[in-house]
């Protein structure tokens, strides 16, 4: 039986479809590497220099087990509260309808788009010893977890928004027809689409805490034992001409952060299933 002859114009079209897939994916591993992959090995193996004991004594030092509880503690706390109130910003925002509403939904990306150095001296200015409001909360802990908390606040709402968008308000319809009141709507039927989201958004903002630098910088005070968080604590040790503690504690943030993402790419594949 004769094979039926490939058009030349398909021919070329398949050897262009290859190749051009061959390139794109040349050059993205290329950018990658030399972007990511290559500067993070470069720490990694950095921090390993000095052999797994050295590398255990310079993350369980006092003042930088301490600077690391800090930064755990302090981004737990916050990803705690971002679940709560992410969650309940974006069920105002597009459930319910109020004047300036547009005005807040724009103004949630306002971290996003304003440099944390600068945040940072908004709360300084907000919060410092001559505080326009009244509150004091410069060189304290309770400072270092609302400058996180500034810098995290879209991750949950972005996260969450969306499926609360997409969400059908038919079933909640159906659901109130057969008996059903607010709260046993929200707990059988909106909240199981909403953890996906709300988990996933969560995580992010707990990644983003743990490698906060700019906002706390300023006022924190950066008091070792007290109010230094882990990134702070890096760049003291670069200061001090200490690289190989200040990789070894940037690996250890960049496990914790590895297991983070872990945990999100988990979390999205547990979504997808539940449809």
């Amino acid at each position: 039986m004769k094979e039926k002859p490939v058009a030349a114009g398909a021919g070329r079209s398949l050897l262009s479809g290859r190749g051009g897939t061959a390139l794109g994916v040349g050059m993205a591993t290329v950018f990658l590497s030399a972007v990511v992959l290559i500067p993070l090995a470069a720490v990694v193996w950095k921090g390993a220099s000095q052999g797994p004991g050295g590398f255990w004594d310079a993350i369980t030092a006092p003042d930088a087990w301490a600077a690391l509880k800090l930064t755990v503690g302090a981004s737990l706390v916050v990803a705690l509260v971002n679940l709560v109130m992410g969650t309940l910003i974006a069920w105002v925002l597009v459930r319910d309808s109020f004047p300036g509403k547009g005005v807040l939904d724009l103004l949630i990306d306002l971290p996003f788009a304003l440099p944390t150095i600068v945040a940072g001296l908004v709360l300084l200015t907000l919060y410092g010893t001559d505080s326009p409001v009244g509150v004091t909360l410069v060189y304290t802990r309770a400072a270092v977890v609302v400058a996180l908390l500034f810098v995290t606040l879209p991750f949950v709402v972005r996260t969450v928004q969306p499926v609360l968008l997409e969400l059908d308000r038919e079933m909640e319809q159906a659901a109130a027809s057969l008996g059903a009141g607010p709260s046993t709507i929200f707990r059988r039927i909106i909240l199981p689409n909403l953890i996906p989201a709300m988990l996933t958004g969560t995580a992010l903002a707990f990644a983003r805490a743990v490698a906060e630098f700019g906002s706390v910088v300023l006022i924190s005070g950066n008091v070792p034992f007290k109010t230094q968080v882990a990134a702070v604590h890096v760049f003291g040790r670069i200061e001090s001409d200490d690289t190989a503690a200040a990789a070894a504690i940037s690996t250890a943030l960049l496990v914790l952060s590895l297991l983070i993402l872990l945990a999100i790419d988990l979390l999205g594949r547990w979504g997808a299933r539940r449809g």
